[in-house]
C-alpha cells in the first residue's frame, strides 16, 4: 500500500516536539508523501522550513478564511514571493469562505478568496479549498471566478450529493477525511463516497484535527501515518482492492501538485 496525506498541518505547535518521531510513524506505514498546508504569513513559512528539511514534503501557502481579515495586499504580495522562491511550494491554499464560525467578516473572506484565485492562477498553482456553510456562494465564486483549466481540491467534503456532483462538474479533485471512519457522523458521507470517480479521490488527515477510527479511541493527535485508515475505510466502501485503490490515489495526488516520488 503506498499512500500520500494530501492536507495536513504539522506545523502546528503541537508537533513541535516530536516532528521527527511523526515523521518516521509516516514512512514506516509507506506514507511516501506529505503536503503541509498554509493558512496564513508564519505557518506558510513554518510549513516551507519542515519541507525543505524532509524528502517527500511539499507545501502550500495562502489564507484560510478565518484569517482574511489579515489579507492585505502587502502580505499576498509577500505569499506570492514565498510561493516563486520555494520550489517545495506546490500549491495555493487553503482558501475559500467559512461562515460558520465568522472568525473574519463575511466580505473580508470573500475579497480574500477572489484576490487568491487570481494570484493562484497567475502563478499556474493548484488550489486548495475550504467551506463550510457558505450557502452557495463559495459555489458561485468559483463558477464565476477564473478559467475552466483550474485544478484544485475540496479539501475535507463533507456536504451533500449535490454538492459533489457540482464540484466534479467543475473539475475538481475531493478531499476524504477521518470523518468517513466516524460512525456517527460520517454515516452520510459513506453513502456518498461510492459516486466519486476513482480518479478523483484524494485522502487527507487534515492533522492534528479529525482523527480516523480506530485511532480516535486512542489518540487525540491525529497525525500522517492515520491517513492508512481513511484509505482502508475508502476501500471498503467502493468495495475494491485497498492496494490499487491507494496506487491511484497516489498517483492523483502526484497529478494535482505535480510532483514526480
Amino acid at each position: 500500500m503506498i499512500l500520500f496525506d494530501s492536507h495536513s498541518h504539522i506545523d502546528d505547535n503541537c508537533y513541535d516536539n516530536d516532528l521527527q518521531d511523526i515523521i518516521e510513524r509516516a514512512q514506516n506505514e509507506n506514507v511516501r508523501g506529505i503536503m503541509i498546508v498554509g493558512i496564513d504569513i508564519n505557518r506558510s513559512l513554518k510549513s516551507i522550513k519542515i519541507a525543505n528539511a524532509y524528502k517527500n514534503i511539499i507545501t502550500s501557502v495562502g489564507f484560510h478564511p478565518h484569517d482574511a481579515k489579515l489579507c492585505s495586499k502587502e502580505s499576498l504580495d509577500f505569499l506570492t514571493s514565498l510561493a516563486q522562491d520555494n520550489l517545495c511550494v506546490k500549491a495555493w491554499g487553503e482558501i475559500g469562505l467559512d461562515f460558520n464560525r465568522m472568525f473574519s467578516p463575511s466580505k473580508d473572506q470573500e475579497d480574500c478568496f477572489v484576490k487568491q484565485l487570481e494570484i493562484a492562477g497567475r502563478l499556474d498553482l493548484p488550489l486548495i479549498f475550504h467551506e463550510r456553510d457558505s450557502k452557495g456562494r463559495f459555489y458561485d465564486i468559483l463558477k464565476s471566478e477564473g478559467p475552466e483549466s483550474r485544478k484544485g481540491v475540496i479539501h475535507c467534503f463533507s456536504g451533500t450529493k449535490e454538492e459533489l456532483f457540482r464540484y466534479l462538474d467543475l473539475g475538481y479533485y475531493i478531499g476524504i477525511t477521518g470523518i468517513l471512519t466516524l460512525k456517527e457522523r460520517g454515516e452520510y458521507l459513506r453513502s456518498i463516497a461510492p459516486h466519486i470517480p476513482e480518479d478523483r479521490i484524494l485522502i487527507e488527515t487534515d492533522a492534528p484535527y479529525l482523527t480516523p477510527a480506530p485511532q480516535k479511541n486512542k489518540f487525540k493527535r491525529n497525525e500522517p501515518s492515520f491517513v492508512k485508515s481513511v484509505l482502508i475505510r475508502l476501500a471498503e466502501i467502493r468495495n475494491t482492492d485497498p492496494e490499487n485503490l491507494s496506487q491511484v490515489i497516489f498517483n492523483n495526488t502526484r497529478t494535482l501538485y505535480r510532483v514526480d516520488f
